[in-house]
C-alpha cells in the first residue's frame, strides 16, 4: 500500500508505522490523518500483520497539527469560519484514535522524541507506550486557545487518573519522558538506540506466542468494558465468547501445545474467523 506521509512496513508478523514528514516534525494535515486511518483500516484485514508499532521519522515522534499548513487550517478550522457545519463535522483526530480503539492488532507507541497535541492524543488509544529518555510531551491545546481532540477527554483521564488529567491540559505545559513515565502514561523509557528493538521484542512476544482470536477479543473486551456500568457486562460478554471460542480450532492447538511442551501453531486468522457477534458494540448507534 502506497503513501505520501507514512512508511508502511511488516516483517515477521509486525508493522511498523512511521510517520515520515521529518522535516516538520511529523506534524499532521488532513491528509495525514486521512492515511492514518487507512493504514489502521489495512493493517486490521492484513493477516501478515499481528502487531503494529508506530513511531516517528527523525527527531520528533510528532509536533501535532500542521498549523503553519494553509491548507490544513482550512481543513482543521474551516468550521470556525462558516465552512462547515460546527455540529456535525467531526475531529480528524478523533476518527484516526477510534480507529485504532477499534483494532483487533495491538498497538504500540514508540515515542522517538518530541509528543505535542496530536502528538501525543494519538497515542492514547494505543495499548503500550514507551519512549525514549529525552522526549518531551504536552498536552497543549488550551495554550493554543482550542480543546483536546482525539477523543482524549475519554481516554487520558482513564489512563493517569482525573487529577494528573487535569493539572496536564488545564496549564498546557510541556513535561519531561521521566514525569510521563513517573504519572504512568509511559511504561519504559529507552536510550534512543534502544526504541524500537525493544518495540520489537514486545511485538515480538505477542506475535510468537499467542493466538491472534484471543489478543483481538481480549484486546477489545479490556478496552470496551473502560465504559461498563458494572462487571455484570464484562461477564456476560466474556462468557458469551468462552461459549464460543471452547469449539475453535485455535484452542485444540494451545491446550496441545501445552500437554506437548512445543511452541504453539495457531492458525486461526482475525480476517476470517472471528465470530458472528464481533463487533458487539456495533450494535449501538453512536451520531457525532
Amino acid at each position: 500500500m502506497e503513501f505520501k506521509y507514512l512508511k508502511y512496513e511488516v516483517s515477521d508478523g509486525i508493522l511498523l508505522l512511521t510517520l515520515n514528514q521529518p522535516d516538520v516534525m511529523n506534524a499532521v494535515n488532513a491528509g495525514a490523518c486521512a492515511e492514518l486511518t487507512a493504514a489502521f483500516d489495512y493493517a486490521d484485514n492484513d493477516d501478515r500483520v499481528r502487531v503494529v508499532i508506530v513511531t516517528g521519522a527523525g527527531r520528533a515522534f510528532c509536533a501535532g497539527a500542521n498549523l503553519s499548513d494553509s491548507g490544513n487550517q482550512e481543513s482543521f478550522h474551516g468550521r470556525f469560519t462558516g465552512q462547515a457545519d460546527a455540529a456535525a463535522r467531526r475531529d480528524d483526530g478523533g476518527v484516526v484514535c477510534l480507529r485504532i480503539y477499534d483494532m483487533k492488532k495491538p498497538v504500540i507507541a514508540a515515542i522517538n522524541g518530541p509528543a505535542v497535541g496530536f502528538g501525543v492524543t494519538l497515542t492514547l488509544p494505543m495499548d503500550v507506550r514507551i519512549a525514549v529518555k529525552g522526549a518531551k510531551m504536552g498536552f497543549v491545546f488550551a495554550r493554543r486557545g482550542i480543546i483536546l481532540d482525539g477523543a482524549a477527554t475519554w481516554f487520558l483521564p482513564r489512563l493517569v487518573g482525573m487529577g494528573t488529567a487535569a493539572e496536564w491540559v488545564y496549564s498546557g505545559r510541556v513535561f519531561s519522558a521521566q514525569e510521563a513515565y513517573d504519572k504512568r502514561l509511559v511504561s519504559e523509557l529507552l536510550e534512543p538506540e534502544e526504541l524500537i528493538p525493544r518495540a520489537r521484542e514486545i511485538a515480538a512476544g505477542i506475535a510468537n506466542n499467542s493466538s491472534a482470536i484471543s489478543v483481538a477479543l481480549c484486546r477489545q473486551l479490556m478496552w470496551k468494558m473502560l465504559g461498563a456500568d458494572h462487571p455484570m457486562e464484562a461477564h456476560i460478554l466474556e462468557s458469551r465468547a468462552l461459549n464460543w471460542i471452547y469449539g475453535e480450532k485455535d484452542v485444540q492447538e494451545g491446550v496441545t501445545s501445552f500437554l506437548e511442551k512445543r511452541p504453539p501453531e495457531f492458525s486461526m486468522k482475525t480476517s476470517t474467523d472471528m465470530p458472528d457477534f464481533y463487533p458487539w458494540w456495533k450494535e449501538r448507534a453512536f451520531k457525532p
